[in-house]
């Protein structure tokens, strides 16, 4: 996960997000041809994820929520399904489901709604909520910050810690008000774990908010990782930060443009480095279980984007063997923490109801760092390992057998959860 956010921190130009509508996909069919494509998988590239949904059948609202320190984030809400749970019913429970590191809301309809996360939510009875941290694609906005002027990088200097501890109770927040509901459902892939881990350590009251919480392949801790190029560069991470910064490259994966040409042009079927753009995207699991028609449609929407201090915020826990907030220099952790050292995270406050979901074969959540969260969290009601014992980090939202071995279940329990409320 780590290794090429590094690679591209010095070779990754940064634009601003474009969302091609239905007409800017039309035009692009009739000045470029489909270079032997099913229109369905160029359209699937191009368009962004409410126009995926809105063109799967499903009810799509866009909503741009302002943090308090000014960042315009942008959630996708399918508030009820297309085959089945298919009338508004404000009385139907409330999901919110949050990305990984580099990722979107797009993870989780870009396969379409026969697995598709978010589809499935949907006709299972949900209000289903797709969240987008700050930096990505549809969260690349602010106030008054520029993301595109490499003279001043205030807009990038954040990490997961202010994801979690601001972006999150926003979403939260403004869901909850839309809604009229009290509490809601919560799932994460990776990064959307660690996100809330921070909310609910940082903001213990925020606990009492969550029906479930369902964490598939959290990252928090990074005792078990193997990777040598992480463990060398790890202890240099704030020195390579700077150095980013002073080239100007604060984001990595910034231009979809770019991944969407390359991916439509290089990476269909049959094309020379076909397998080279597979290899790219799964660098492990098994690939028979990826759907190789749709990598045109995955360099589209993934990545997404992201802030360098990301990355090395989780490099920094590499390096340390904990679990705490950015280390910046000694006097910056002085002024916000109170302290030289930055503080841990304290677990033992994260109270919501958590269900784990892991792999065995998951090489950037090894199940042993698992192991080592779960005995620090206090109420993990449930751990589950997915049958597939080759089942991957990426395949948790790239699998096809994604719904089957993992999303099936993570539904059950929600209603589970729902009914011990009655």
């Amino acid at each position: 996960m780590l290794k090429p956010l590094l690679f591209m921190v010095l070779a990754t130009a940064v634009v601003a997000r474009r969302s091609p509508n239905a007409d800017y996909v039309e035009n692009w069919l009739k000045e470029n041809g489909n270079h032997g494509f099913t229109p369905e998988v160029i359209e699937d590239a191009l368009l962004d994820a409410p126009g995926l949904i809105e063109k799967y059948g499903y009810p799509v609202e866009i909503h741009k929520l302002t943090t308090p320190d000014n960042y315009v984030l942008e959630v996708h809400r399918i508030p009820y399904g297309r085959d089945q749970n298919n009338e508004p019913d404000p009385n139907k429970p409330v999901v919110l489901v949050m990305h990984g590191l580099i990722s979107s809301s797009a993870e989780f309809v870009v396969q379409g709604p026969e697995i598709a996360l978010g589809y499935a939510l949907a006709e299972a009875g949900y209000d289903v909520w797709l969240g987008n941290a700050r930096g990505n694609f549809y969260s690349r906005e602010n106030l008054y910050l520029d993301p595109n002027d490499r003279r001043n990088p205030e807009f990038w200097r954040f990490s997961w810690d202010e994801i979690g501890n601001i972006d999150l109770p926003v979403t939260i927040d403004h869901i909850l008000e839309v809604t009229g509901h009290s509490k809601l459902h919560y799932i994460g892939h990776s990064q959307g774990c660690t996100i809330f881990f921070v909310l609910n350590s940082l903001r213990p009251e925020y606990n009492e908010k969550f029906i479930s919480v369902h964490a598939m392949a959290p990252a928090a801790f990074f005792l078990y990782s193997n990777d040598f190029f992480t463990r060398l560069v790890a202890p240099y991470s704030t020195a390579i930060e700077v150095l980013s910064e002073t080239v100007g490259y604060n984001d990595v994966f910034g231009n979809r443009a770019l991944l969407t040409w390359f991916g439509i042009n290089f990476c269909k079927e049959g094309d020379l480095i076909h397998s080279i753009c597979v290899s790219m995207l799964i660098a492990e699991g098994d690939i028979e279980y990826f759907n190789t028609t749709l990598t045109p449609v995955v360099y589209g929407h993934s990545p997404a984007g992201s802030s360098v201090r990301q990355a090395f915020h989780y490099l920094q826990g590499t390096y340390t063997r904990e679990f705490r907030r950015y280390n910046h220099i000694p006097i910056v952790n002085i002024e916000r923490y109170g302290q030289a050292v930055p503080p841990s995270y304290d677990l033992s406050l994260v109270t919501a109801p958590i269900n784990v979901h892991y792999s065995l074969g998951d090489a950037t959540a090894d199940y042993r760092d698992i192991y080592h969260l779960v005995e620090r969290l206090p109420n993990v009601v449930g751990m589950h390992q997915i049958e597939r014992t080759a089942f991957s980090h990426r395949d948790f939202v790239w699998g096809i057998d994604a719904k089957e071995q993992v999303y099936d279940k993570v539904i059950n329990l929600m209603r589970e959860a729902e009914a011990k409320l009655k």
